[in-house]
């Protein structure tokens, strides 16, 4: 019974995946992120929040989010952007098993959907998604890759996620070192 529900989840979650990398071109991909810190919360385009990631370029109203919360517009640029090491297989099969579930918990406590339902799943295919392109996964990839209109962004908890992606990526490094 074991096997078999690992079975299902495991083709369910391949499916999924390929769903998204079929369709995230044109229908389902993130448009607009609800930044929040604390108390403050604001709207953002995910495009806004790509540029401010690749060129530094703060938005008005982004960086008034960043001044009310105390955070550093750079501090916060470097975390969007670093990237870390995942092949796409072997992610989807790494997130596919408990550790990888707990990781896919732990950060979707910072990256969900507006009410969290369906969120494992939409995290795991914006995560394999993310490392499609070329190996590597950053926190702005996958809210780019996010597969609903609207993705949610607990914005102090991004540092501690980044520590969940690199902790991801290290346990991937592991197991391909132990398949060698």
């Amino acid at each position: 019974m074991i096997v078999q529900d690992y079975l299902f989840k495991s083709t369910l979650s391949f499916l999924t995946c390929v769903s998204v990398l079929l369709y995230s071109n044109s229908a389902i991909a993130a448009e607009k992120i609800v930044l929040k810190y604390g108390i403050f919360r604001e709207s953002v385009s995910v495009e806004k929040l790509t540029k401010f990631a690749e060129t530094g370029e703060v938005s008005p109203m982004l960086n008034l989010l960043l001044n009310q919360a105390r955070q550093d517009p750079q501090t916060v640029r470097n975390v969007l952007t670093k990237e870390v090491n995942a092949s796409p297989v072997v992610l989807d099969r790494l997130l596919n098993n408990p550790i990888g579930e707990f990781l896919v918990d732990q950060i979707g406590q910072t990256i969900h959907t507006p009410s969290s339902e369906a969120n494992p799943q939409a995290l795991r295919s914006a995560l394999v998604l993310s490392a499609n392109k070329d190996n590597k996964v950053s926190l702005i990839e996958i809210i780019q890759n996010y597969p609903t209109q609207e993705v949610y962004v607990e914005g102090e908890r991004l540092v501690r996620t980044y520590d969940q992606l690199s902790l991801l990526a290290e346990r991937l490094q592991n197991l391909l070192s132990w398949r060698e």
